[in-house]
């Protein structure tokens, strides 16, 4: 399994030793996108693979690296590893992801995504779940519960036909719909995870911020409409 992770070194430790109890872990590595707290340090003594990138490149960028080290080392194996994605800050909850994989391992699905059913408010407004949620769904019919969620599960046939990933926070989004236009089978499952609320203070709005930047993008090169609404919204024609 593949773990970005960006200054999480309070709770790696304990999301890399929950995610080695699934059943047939055997590998998790984690992709240290630039932290200046100690994370890869941390999830290295906690058991992990550990891929650094000496400068903060984002999620999308952290997921390719993931998944590279994943493919070198499943070299001399008859079949390649499936790649389940788990965030940094699942902490001890991401013992409970084992059924993200299921559907996967028993060729039902290509991807799954998670559905948290813990019912914990995360802070926000929602403007860029509904963003998300209604651009997948523009685009291919699909009506994703929880559209941003970063707790997948995926073939490798299937993250290869994904790549290039979309830049930042956006990769979520471009991933489900270019999977479900290549003719891929996307379902979803929910588990009990949970991870950190973001809070309503201002580092959580400039988070915000920049998910509703990336995930506008990946939608605008694959949806001509959300091009020329940015463009309004700009104040000049596209």
């Amino acid at each position: 399994m593949i773990i970005p992770a960006k200054d999480e070194a309070d709770r790696i430790a304990a999301t890399v030793k929950a995610a080695l109890e699934l059943p047939g872990a055997d590998l998790v590595v984690v992709v240290d996108d630039g932290s200046s707290d100690g994370t890869g340090r941390v999830a290295e003594s906690a058991g992990a693979r550990v891929v650094r990138h000496s400068r903060n490149r984002g999620k999308g960028a952290a997921m390719e690296s993931g998944a590279e080290a994943v493919r070198l080392l499943d070299d001399g194996r008859d079949q390649p590893r499936h790649l389940l994605f788990l965030d940094a800050d699942l902490a001890e909850t991401a013992r409970e992801a084992a059924p993200l994989a299921e559907p996967v391992r028993r060729g039902e699905a290509d991807m799954t995504i998670a559905v948290f059913s813990s019912t914990v408010k995360l802070g926000g407004h929602g403007f860029v779940v509904r963003l998300s949620r209604d651009g997948i769904k523009r685009a291919t019919g699909f009506e994703a519960t929880q559209p941003l969620n970063g707790q997948r599960c995926l073939t490798r046939a299937a993250f290869e036909a994904a790549r290039p990933l979309a830049a930042g926070f956006g990769v979520e989004t471009a991933l489900t719909i270019d999977l479900l236009r290549k003719g891929f089978r996307v379902e979803e499952v929910e588990v009990p995870l949970a991870h950190r609320a973001t809070g309503t203070d201002w580092r959580a709005q400039v988070h915000r911020g920049r998910q509703f930047r990336d995930v506008a993008r990946a939608l605008a090169t694959r949806d001509p409409a959300v091009t020329r609404r940015l463009a309004r919204l700009r104040g000049r024609r596209p």
